[in-house]
């Protein structure tokens, strides 16, 4: 029973932690400034063609449960290895910028799904690669080197039930 007891208060504390500290967040909001997607993914661009690591924090719920919108950060490379399905890369798609996950690669062609999307897919070519994550730095502090996500894909039908889960009672 206590067992139980200690589960169910971690479970409330990882579902209570984005409402903590609120005070704090609003005043380092406000020495932070916005610049366009284009002038900074054009300096990203500029760090990795220097052969330089780029360390942001993405927006969005579309490679949720792994990357969480505002909270996690990653790091992103150039490409050192041929890319393979299960990376996670930035890509430009048409005026996008785009993190997820290669679903498919077809010589060129690339078709990548985000972990957080249940059918919605991009396509791609090699040419609109940014860059490839490296490691996950998630909000606890732990450095996480991304998986190929193949359980993840594997269970592509269950997601919508395990993403409505997660959405609703640990975020």
């Amino acid at each position: 029973m206590r067992k139980v007891a200690e589960w169910i208060l971690r479970m409330m504390r990882h579902a209570l932690q984005p409402f903590l500290g609120k005070r704090h967040a609003s005043r380092e909001v406000s020495d932070k400034r916005t610049i366009g997607d284009d002038n900074y993914f054009m300096a990203v661009r500029m760090l990795l063609d220097e052969g330089r690591e780029v360390l942001f924090t993405p927006k969005g719920d579309s490679m949720l449960p792994f990357i969480k919108n505002g909270r996690d950060s990653v790091v992103l490379a150039s490409l050192s290895r041929p890319l393979e399905v299960g990376d996670i890369i930035l890509v430009k798609i048409g005026p996008k910028y785009i993190m997820h996950r290669i679903f498919a690669l077809d010589g060129d062609r690339i078709t990548l799904m985000g972990d957080g999307n249940i059918i919605g897919k991009e396509y791609c070519t090699s040419s609109d690669v940014i860059g490839i994550v490296t490691e996950i730095h998630k909000e606890n502090g732990k450095v996480v080197k991304p998986g190929k996500g193949r359980f993840w894909r594997a269970i592509r039908p269950l997601r919508r039930y395990i993403l409505a889960f997660y959405k609703r009672v640990i975020l």
